[in-house]
């Protein structure tokens, strides 16, 4: 997939069994979501692994995309325009697949959403218009640019007096660092961000009017990650934020009724502010 690799799953042979079945798609079509990796991890990560299998057991056939550089077995990211473009020539291999390169005949938009991490969450806002999506679900939106690594100088064990002075240390606080808030309010369809409390990429901020609501999983930084103090089991978090974004995929992709199940009562408690709940929720 020039230079990517696309694993579809369900296979082709389940997809057709489905269909026959009367699952998910019928009249209306495949509900396809494309999942797309951060920078320094894949799409294996416990939180996309955990999205992926709501989202099956519920009827979607899930892609999961790894880019060309990971193939490669390289660490530094493709250019911005080079994922992009491989995330559109993936998209089209797999609708293509599914319908035979027909839209639907009512005009209605296909079946389709993007979900990335990270990076991948860039990627899904910049394209989502261009390649027919219907949402984006951006797990841990990277607001800001990292800050720049400390150098040997500034590393734990250096002496003080080699050092540089708070004033001649990188370490910018996120609010100081270029925001990408614009990129992400301009992707041109509904995007639902699930972003750690602890993010240090700072906060993307909800913007109704563009259709953005923003998500915050308690404890968790960008990664979902927890830590010991915060008191919630590392399952915990990677469920609670896995249910959050399957539950409004599967909305946005008219799927009927979702096997996540009693799952939804957790979203709905966190939406309306129960503190049982660890999400909250802003925007609209």
């Amino acid at each position: 997939m020039d230079g990517g690799r696309l694993l579809v799953v369900p296979d082709a042979g389940q997809r057709l069994a489905a269909s026959a079945g009367g699952a998910a798609g019928g009249a209306l079509g495949t509900p396809v979501v494309v999942l797309l990796h951060g920078a320094g991890s894949g799409t294996d990560t416990p939180l996309l692994r955990r999205l992926s299998e709501l989202l099956v057991v519920a009827g979607v056939t899930v892609g999961r995309l790894e880019m060309p550089y990971r193939v490669a077995g390289r660490k530094a990211p493709d250019r911005p325009a080079r994922l992009d473009a491989v995330l559109m020539a993936a998209v089209a291999a797999l609708t293509g697949e599914l319908t035979g390169g027909t839209p639907p005949a009512d005009g209605t938009p296909r079946r389709l959403a993007l979900a990335g991490a990270s990076m991948g969450s860039r990627v899904a806002v910049r394209t989502a218009t261009a390649v027919g999506a219907r949402a984006v679900l951006a797990l841990g939106f990277p607001l800001n640019p990292p800050p720049p690594r400390p150098s040997l100088r500034e590393r734990p064990g250096t002496p003080a007096s080699r050092r540089p002075s708070l004033r001649e240390s990188p370490g910018a606080p996120a609010r100081d660092r270029p925001s990408r808030q614009g990129e992400l309010s301009g992707a041109g369809v509904p995007v639902r961000v699930i972003q750690g409390e602890r993010d240090a990429f700072g906060r993307p901020e909800p913007d109704p009017r563009r259709g953005v609501e923003v998500v915050v999983v308690a404890g968790a930084d960008h990664s979902f990650k927890v830590r010991v103090r915060d008191g919630r089991a590392a399952e915990e978090v990677i469920e609670e934020a896995a249910v959050l974004g399957a539950t409004w995929l599967l909305r946005w992709l008219d799927v009927p009724s979702s096997p996540v199940g009693g799952l939804e009562e957790l979203v709905s408690r966190g939406a309306a502010g129960d503190p049982s709940c660890a999400a909250a929720q802003t925007g609209s």
